[in-house]
């Protein structure tokens, strides 16, 4: 269950890319907050898995309730939120964990273990996707952030394909970007994944769909169709509640952003200073 501290006791660490702490929760619940050099990455309550704190892990949770998936790619780890969730909801299932940085794979481990069938492998997550069997995952999550942003190579068309090689036919594909004012790299990344894919939806905040405010978008992607209806309702019924943008809203949202290749590719947009702790 992981090691039991005070409501007021921090634990840091220094990994690979800087320092983690694990900010306990009040309330006394065994819940933490991940901080990676100030950034929250994570919240996992390890009471009950089943419980997701953040906006967009809560998106990623329902790609999970309405596919059922018995064989999960995580690319990114952080205090393994999501595939807690797997583990708790589907037991029977195997998962892969990429995580580029050791130390905190190392810290991890020691502070909040992991589940059983989670198989955790340090690396660039693109390096490890690239080494994956054809067709031997049901789900793969893109949730990748060097500090706020996501790395550049993860961004491109070559990388979406690779991931579109590594999922079974009726495989999805889910990746979590931020972006603001403007919204060009959402629009870029929405076109991006429909060149490789031909069912592909987005789904964000209202506000943050129209720019108002730096946030999340999940964009969620098929080659044979996607659970739409059910997506939708439980997007909106969220109490984060959010709007799903597919088929031509997909279209009219992307307008004509260009298609992001490993040329053209770059970090995603900064959060404005103070948010996200930048």
């Amino acid at each position: 269950m992981g090691r039991q501290r005070p409501d007021t006791e921090a634990i840091t660490e220094s990994i690979d890319s800087g320092v983690a702490e694990l900010v306990p929760d009040l309330g006394g619940r065994n819940s933490w907050t991940l901080r990676v050099n100030g950034t929250p990455q994570s919240h996992v309550d390890l009471d009950d898995p089943t419980y997701l704190e953040f906006e967009y892990v809560r998106r990623l949770g329902h790609i999970v309730d309405l596919t059922a998936p018995s064989r999960v790619l995580h690319l990114g780890g952080g205090a393994l939120t999501l595939a807690r969730y797997v583990a708790d909801l589907l037991p029977r299932a195997s998962q892969q964990v990429a995580e580029i940085d050791a130390g905190l794979i190392a810290f991890i481990r020691r502070e909040l273990p992991p589940p059983p069938r989670v198989k955790i492998t340090t690396g660039d997550a693109r390096a490890v996707l690239t080494k994956a069997r054809p067709g031997s995952f049901d789900l793969i999550v893109s949730d990748c952030f060097a500090g706020a942003r996501t790395p550049a190579h993860l961004t491109s068309v070559e990388f979406v394909q690779q991931a579109s090689a590594a999922l079974a036919g009726d495989g999805i594909y889910a990746a979590n970007i931020g972006d603001g004012n403007g919204l060009q790299f959402a629009r870029a990344q929405c076109a991006t994944v429909r060149e490789v894919f031909e069912h592909v939806c987005v789904m964000a905040e209202p506000g943050v769909f129209r720019g108002r405010r730096f946030g999340n978008f999940v964009i969620m992607a098929s080659h044979n169709g996607l659970p739409m209806q059910q997506l939708t309702r439980a997007t909106a019924g969220d109490p984060f509640q959010g709007r799903v943008e597919h088929g031509t809203g997909l279209t009219k949202f992307i307008g004509g952003a260009p298609v992001t290749t490993d040329a053209t590719a770059t970090l995603s947009p900064a959060p404005p200073s103070g948010l996200w702790g930048t």
